[in-house]
């Protein structure tokens, strides 16, 4: 999954910077449609980090049937926190 992929078929740009609040919040609500219809685990998972990123995560027992799924979202957001210290 190439992040500029990801960035041009949500956002419909790869200028993160430029975009308008509105076209944020469509782009966040693809993100969550297709996180719900996914079934691969790997893509899920990085659909959900993404969420995570834009601050609009769905909460980790509704998006992780596995708990190893779980304890791997818990240790990302560990690893984001420590790197803004």
């Amino acid at each position: 999954m190439d992040f500029d992929d990801q960035l041009r078929r949500y956002f419909g740009t790869t200028d993160f910077a430029a975009l308008n609040p509105d076209a944020l919040t469509a782009g966040t609500d693809r993100i969550g449609v297709d996180l719900g219809l996914e079934t691969d685990r790997n893509r899920r998972f990085a659909l959900w980090a993404l969420l995570h990123i834009l601050g609009n995560a769905p909460d980790l027992d509704v998006t992780f049937a596995e708990e190893a799924d779980r304890e791997a979202a818990r240790n990302f957001m560990d690893l984001l926190a420590a790197d803004q210290e």
